[in-house]
């Protein structure tokens, strides 16, 4: 059953959005109790969905509790092709085997925020991979060069001198012939994303459908200030241990509270309006801050895991102590470059993120703060504490 009470469909198309294409038409089907279809791709450019990308998965499930039916497309083809809408360097293609490997788990990560029953899953393979240069070049042929070049971030990276490839120019093409193919009434997708977004209007009207409506919702930044972004390293992701994300939540600039509760949780507007007049009066930041981190681990674990994790940072990170079951790992051998020792005991995941982690001081030995990422530590039978950041500890040996 669709419903369309005014109230509901009014924050629906508000909350946390930057713009509607059409809006009065949307809201008109909206209202009219029409089952639309609603199109949400995300390609698996890495192994984690981050916050950043709950913010239009939160919008996909709005849809569906109001009764529409929602497609989540995993963009397994567009992903090895890469889509450059929000960089300002051209983006490597990826091989096939490292998008097979990061959309493992993604299922299973979206399942965290939307209905899995009730949507309808695809992958972008399974009609990009059939088309021919005939028909590819027969979609190309309602795109002009200029439109492409006139997008800011491509004309900032011409303008430089730097290099934009043709198979740049193909991406918008398939994210629009994406909504073709799945003939969506609506697609969601952030302000980075509106080319590609209308590009699926354009191939829609070409083939003979009525051109989605489209909502872009904002951008959200990450822990160190800018744009969160996989490629950057500075994201909390879906996958995060309780621990982990609620301190990575703590972390952010005090000036990204009410930003966060708006995009990233479900709490009523209201009660997010009390906490921005309660820090516009003079209240500290920080108290909003944690009710912001708990309802956050909550919502990807539960609340009792958002409790644990909020006493943890109590305990570890106000009141500076140590946790009482930090795990001792016995690597077996003595000497271990610190980006290697690091990676082994699973404290990080890649080699860039550990070089990152590093250089911002992230790291700490013995109670010292590791400089160089080329460092070689030497280890004993003698357990020594190894933190990274504030809140997580181990205790390494090299015992034989």
């Amino acid at each position: 059953m669709i419903k369309t009470e005014v109230k509901l469909i009014d924050e629906l198309l508000t909350r946390g959005v930057n713009e509607v294409i059409d809006y009065d038409k949307l809201r008109q089907k909206l209202l009219s109790g029409q089952c639309l279809r609603i199109k949400l791709g995300i390609d698996p450019t890495s192994p984690n969905l981050h916050l950043g990308r709950s913010i239009p998965l939160l919008k996909l499930r709005d849809f569906q509790q109001l009764g529409h039916q929602i497609v989540f497309i995993v963009g397994d083809f567009t992903g090895v092709i890469g889509d450059t809408s929000d960089k300002d360097s051209e983006r490597p293609m990826l091989a096939a085997d490292m998008i097979k490997e990061n959309m493992a788990e993604y299922l299973q990560q979206a399942g965290q925020l939307i209905d899995l029953s009730g949507c309808e899953f695809r992958y972008n393979s399974e009609w990009l991979s059939q088309l021919t240069y005939d028909k590819i070049g027969e979609q190309a042929d309602q795109f002009s060069v200029a439109e492409f070049i006139a997008r800011d971030n491509i004309r900032r990276r011409l303008d430089s001198g730097s290099r934009v490839s043709v198979r740049e120019m193909l991406y918008p093409l398939m994210q629009g012939y994406d909504s073709v193919m799945v003939k969506a009434d609506v697609e969601l997708g952030g302000t980075d994303q509106r080319f590609n977004l209308l590009a699926g209007r354009r191939l829609q009207e070409y083939f003979g459908q009525m051109p989605q409506n489209i909502i872009m919702t904002e951008l959200v930044e990450g822990i160190d200030g800018r744009k969160m972004s996989s490629s950057w390293g500075n994201t909390i992701n879906f996958s995060d241990e309780p621990q982990a994300m609620y301190a990575k939540v703590m972390g952010i600039n005090d000036n990204l509270i009410i930003k966060y509760f708006t995009l990233m949780t479900r709490l009523s507007l209201q009660q997010i309006k009390e906490y921005e007049a309660a820090i516009v009066a003079g209240t500290n930041p920080r108290d909003a801050k944690m009710v912001l981190a708990k309802t956050i681990v909550a919502m990807y674990h539960n609340e009792k895991a958002a409790q644990a994790a909020e006493d943890y940072f109590i305990k570890v990170v106000q009141q500076k102590t140590l946790p009482e079951d930090i795990t001792t790992i016995n690597l077996g051998k003595a000497e271990w470059p610190i980006i290697d020792l690091l990676l082994e005991i699973k404290a990080t995941t890649s080699r860039g993120e550990t070089r990152r982690l590093i250089e911002q001081g992230g790291v700490k030995l013995a109670e010292q703060v590791i400089a160089d990422s080329q460092l070689i530590i030497k280890l004993t039978a003698e357990p020594v504490l190894l933190q990274k950041g504030k809140k997580q500890f181990w205790y390494l040996t090299a015992i034989r």
